[in-house]
């Protein structure tokens, strides 16, 4: 009696421990075509609706076409909200889906390429807590729009996936655990699991997509009669040409002052008006730059009170009058906006619909951040430097920037964006030919001398290439709206500062090798742009010409 007595409560113990019950009520799962893959991804290359699937619809194999459909179906045999619960029983239901969702492992050829753990805003609430099977459209020939269909880029394009992925037979596995981030991350066990043959056509690309291309006379520039890898650049024209770089339309290299690659892809040309975006954000560095020079700024260290009415704004407080312009230029100035947080009150999307972005900006409440300090992505801090600098420089800021930048570097050809008030807006926008750009890079890498003429400071670039955020490991530095970036070839190391903007845009200063690069692209808003260009230099561009 006394061992049964001890059986019973090891085995009720055992339930207590190894079982903890569901927070919420799942949908039940009465399908049994779901019952009989329960933790099981199921491919297809067509859109079935889930109550007409049949088992004729899940496919072992797949010849891979990016404009057809490629669905996946996830059968589990609980919802979320529940996976998540057994990971932290603490947590409420709404804790559980603010902290958690799924982690994704794709695997190619039994070989771990991309582990992602999705942003807790994909997917709905009701989904999260109730559902126990879900469609992911990863490609689809009407463009479906889903977070499924970004997880697929941010795979595929931005982290190795389409390389992996070479002409071929290759088999995609694809896992999927429930994470939590609290204090520390927490995987759980794995939900589901699929694989699928796929096989990858081989592109044909014609000749005359892969020839590197002839610089043609009348470029503005000395043509450089430097050796380099031919091979390098044939292979990356012919990713390009294969769609496998994306969007990307110009390649500048300036090499020793010379002009050594002129490349142009997807219909551009040379007289072509790049759309750069964030790019033209560093020419308001170069603006104030020389403002200052000429003594129509003191020093970016002057604040907001020198040039504006501070108390006349909304949620007004003496730190307001303390913002400088340096805390603009590095995006450190304390203003409650953050572009990279759509919740943030001072994002520049919603600036944008305003009719008067200073207003916008200067109404702003401030954060608890010490100016200076912390960093985040603000737009509309730099849209106010153009207001300062239009206000300061005699006859206006357009005419201040023809004459004492674009008109030097022979820079005829360009448009601006502009403000409700039809002032240049620094916010981005300026449209140029791709080898203008590759002028203010050069200038740069002058330290401030084009032709002669001293047009920059060189001790403003001193201060423009210098990392005011070493201390902040999450990105690699940053200084007067000139982004830090080091490159890795072999056992070398290329620090570079550059101009960046949305779709891949790169305007490539190196600070110790005699190098520009200009890459202009439209990938704009694809999860992918930043990290294909990346690659672009250091496995392509680099290795190519300087090694």
């Amino acid at each position: 009696m006394k061992n049964i007595f001890l059986f019973v409560l090891i085995f009720a113990s055992s339930l207590s421990f190894g079982q903890i019950q569901n927070i919420v009520e799942p949908e039940k799962i009465e399908n049994q075509l779901q019952k009989n893959h329960l933790n099981t991804i199921v491919f297809s290359d067509k859109v079935v609706p889930f109550e007409n699937m049949k088992e004729t619809d899940f496919l072992k194999s797949i010849t891979f076409q990016e404009d057809k459909d490629f669905d996946v179906r996830i059968f589990m045999d609980n919802s979320l909200v529940n996976y998540l619960h057994q990971l932290d029983p603490s947590l409420s239901v709404e804790e559980l889906i603010k902290k958690g969702n799924y982690q994704f492992s794709f695997f190619v050829d039994g070989k771990l390429i991309y582990i992602e753990n999705l942003n807790p805003g994909a997917g709905t609430a009701d989904q999260k807590k109730f559902k126990t099977s879900f469609r992911i459209p990863f490609l689809s020939s009407k463009n479906e729009d889903s977070w499924g269909k970004y997880l697929w880029m941010r795979f595929y394009f931005a982290n190795g996936g389409i390389d992996a992925l070479e002409t071929g037979n290759h088999l995609l596995k694809i896992e999927i655990k429930p994470y939590l981030k609290t204090s520390t991350l927490k995987i759980g066990k794995t939900i589901a699991q699929g694989e699928i043959q796929l096989n990858i056509p081989k592109k044909n690309v014609p000749e005359d997509q892969i020839a590197i291309q002839k610089i043609k006379p009348n470029n503005g520039w000395k043509v450089s009669e430097d050796k380099f890898n031919q091979e390098k650049i044939r292979l990356l024209n012919q990713k390009i040409a294969e769609n496998r770089f994306r969007d990307i339309t110009g390649i500048v290299v300036i090499k020793n002052e010379k002009l050594l690659l002129e490349e142009y892809f997807n219909g551009y040309k040379r007289d072509s008006l790049n759309d750069t975006r964030s790019v033209g954000k560093s020419f308001a560095s170069a603006f104030m730059g020389i403002a200052i020079k000429d003594g129509y700024i003191k020093s970016e260290n002057q604040s907001l009170k020198d040039f504006y009415d501070v108390k006349k704004f909304k949620n007004y407080s003496s730190k307001k009058d303390s913002v400088t312009i340096k805390s603009l230029l590095t995006m450190s100035s304390a203003f409650n906006g953050n572009d990279e947080d759509y919740e943030s009150p001072g994002n520049e999307e919603n600036m944008y619909p305003t009719d008067n972005w200073i207003k916008f900006t200067l109404d702003l409440p401030m954060t608890e951040n010490k100016i200076g300090k912390n960093w985040n992505y603000f737009t509309a801090g730099v849209v106010v430097t153009g207001d300062i600098l239009d206000q300061s420089v005699p006859t206006g800021l357009k005419d201040y920037a023809d004459k004492k930048l674009f008109q030097p570097l022979g820079i005829k050809n360009y448009q601006w964006q502009f403000t409700p008030q039809q002032k240049p807006s620094l916010a981005g926008g300026l449209r140029m030919k791709a080898l203008d750009f590759a002028k203010f890079g050069q200038l740069y890498k002058n330290n401030g001398t084009w032709d002669g003429n001293q047009i920059l400071d060189k001790n403003w670039i001193k201060k423009s290439f210098t990392n005011y955020f070493a201390d902040n490991k999450d990105f690699e530095g940053y200084g007067y709206l000139f982004w830090r970036k080091v490159y890795k070839v072999g056992y070398k190391n290329f620090e570079s500062y550059q101009s960046s903007g949305n779709g891949g845009n790169k305007i490539i200063i190196f600070k110790e090798i005699p190098l520009v690069i200009v890459i202009t692209a439209k990938a704009y808003n694809k999860p992918y742009a930043h990290s294909q260009a990346d690659k672009i230099v250091q496995e392509y561009l680099l290795p190519a010409v300087y090694e």
